[in-house]
């Protein structure tokens, strides 16, 4: 859910509003959203605060880190299910 809403923040705050014009531009404008995404929107989810502001202070260790736990994770590829018939 976290990345759906924030593939529609950019789209609709950046993306839909400049109409960039080629891939340099398009590179260029998105990582200065990101960097202001993360540095300087405040975020409610947050108490108000920046994402940057959040990690900095420790709260992302919080969060599950996937290469701490990688021996839980299934090996790739991982294997294709039969599709029974209806």
């Amino acid at each position: 859910m976290f990345i759906e809403r924030s593939w529609r923040s950019l789209k609709h705050e950046d993306v839909y509003l400049k109409h960039y014009t080629d891939g340099r531009e398009a590179k260029a404008g998105i990582a200065a959203w990101i960097t202001f995404y993360n540095e300087r929107r405040l975020h409610q989810a947050l108490g108000y605060r920046t994402p940057m502001t959040v990690w900095r202070a420790g709260a992302a260790s919080e969060a599950v880190d996937m290469l701490d736990n990688a021996a839980a994770l299934p090996p790739s590829p991982q294997p294709q299910t039969k599709r029974l018939a209806a």
